[in-house]
This record gives structure tokens, sequence and C-alpha cells, in this order.
């Protein structure tokens, strides 16, 4: 079945606690988000802490999923490259991009992959749609992907695609961590070290790229209400230290 024709919700079961909505106020060290998701799917997963989604920018850096090629490594001294347990290829994470670590129990939603990463793609194509970009799922790409019809037709003569947003989840005992990444205003020119999800032919884009002169806050509004509508209920984190959160 393809992610397209899968159903989109995945709200959690009658009585479960909203999820924990945090925003961390400055750069965060990959290596410690890391350790930090770790240790939240554990409590999450023995039951001590509730579901969480953490939203980040990182310095600039590249990961290498579990498929990562390294041939796709194209200037391998650019950045730090972090390999990582999420799946998928390269990818760059820095300043501009919002990267979203979603940590959610699916045993208390839906124990299905494929319905998760298409929940996720469909939580980035309500908040471009809410700002009137068109997100497109393509089947044979996981991510999120705009047209480009102003630029040159592909050799097949199909319409230009540029990728605005990657998905990278790992799961252990149901319980997810990593999650998605959508570029807002990152140096597009720093994907040029990698290929980016191991896809060629195809570019990459931004929010201020397609034209929409939006803020990082304006955007985590967005992306709040358009995971509400799939994933249900949140709460500002009790660890929240950012001001800019949405009350």
């Amino acid at each position: 079945m393809q992610r397209e024709s899968l159903e989109k919700t995945f709200f959690s079961a009658d009585g479960s606690p909203p999820v924990r909505w945090r925003i961390a106020s400055s750069l965060v060290d990959y290596a410690e988000a890391v350790e930090t998701m770790e240790h939240e799917a554990a409590a999450i997963s023995a039951g001590e802490a509730d579901e969480l989604v953490w939203l980040v920018e990182h310095p600039p850096l590249y990961t290498a999923g579990t498929s990562a090629d390294a041939s796709d490594l194209v200037m391998p001294d650019r950045f730090p490259v972090f390999q990582t347990g999420r799946g998928g290829e390269y990818t760059y994470h820095g300043p501009g991009q919002r990267v979203v670590y979603v940590m959610l129990d699916l045993k208390r939603r839906k124990q299905d992959v494929r319905a998760f990463v298409a929940a996720l793609e469909s939580v980035v194509i309500g908040t471009l749609a809410s700002m009137n970009v068109k997100g497109e799922r393509r089947e044979e790409r996981v991510g999120v992907w705009v047209r480009r019809p102003e630029r040159p037709a592909l050799p097949d003569g199909s319409t230009a695609e540029d990728k605005i947003a990657a998905i990278g989840i790992r799961l252990r005992k149901w319980v997810s961590f990593h999650g998605l990444s959508l570029n807002v205003d990152p140096d597009l020119d720093h994907f040029g070290g990698i290929v980016p999800c191991g896809i060629r032919g195809y570019g990459v884009t931004s929010l201020v790229d397609l034209g929409l002169p939006v803020m990082m806050t304006d955007v985590d509004i967005k992306l709040r209400q358009a995971f509400e509508d799939i994933f249900g209920p949140t709460i500002n984190d009790g660890a929240q230290d950012d001001s800019r959160s949405v009350v």
C-alpha cells in the first residue's frame, strides 16, 4: 500500500496525556541531542515520562543514517560527520533548519512504521499548506518535495522538484526518536557537501528560498498546529527553556 493512501491520523489511546512540547533556546550539540533522546525514549518506554517533541537547531554538521553510502559524502572535511542509528542516508543539519525530534510511544498509537512515516510527512505537508506552499510525497523518495516549474525540466521531461523536508526515524521497543527536519532558512550551499538522502538529480530548497520571509517562531506555531491535527494535543514541557514557546 502506498504511503499516500495510509490513514494519516496517529492519535494516542483514549486517556493518554498530551505530548510534551519543548523548544531549545540555542543551538544544540548533536551528541547532546542524541543522549537526550536516548534518555527520554527510555523513560517513555518505561512509563516514567510522557511523550515528547523537541524542536532544535544544530550547528552545521552532517549525519549518516544506517543506509548511508560513503561515496555520497562529497566533502568529508567540511563539517563534523556523525554516524547515527536513524534510518536513511546522509543529511545536513544547521542553523535556519528546524529539526523536530519526535519521541512517541507507538504502542499507544499504531505499531505501523510506514503509517508513522506517512503521518510525519503529513505534519510537514500541513505546515507548508498553512503557508500556501504545496508539499508532496513521492513513494520512491521519503520526505517532502515541492515542484519548481520555473526551473528547467528534468531529463525525463518531468517538472523539476526540490526537497524541503527530510525524515529519518529510529524505533526502540516501539518508541520513536529522531524525526524530521524542515528547511526554513539554512545556508543551502551547505548541502553541497553530501548527496542529500542519496538522491541525485534533485535540488534542495527552503521556505525563504521559495520567497516566504518567515521567522522560525512563525514556523514553530504552524508546526505545532499541524502536529496536533495528526497526533493529538500537546502541552508545554516542564523543562521548557525557550521564551518563544507557544502557550
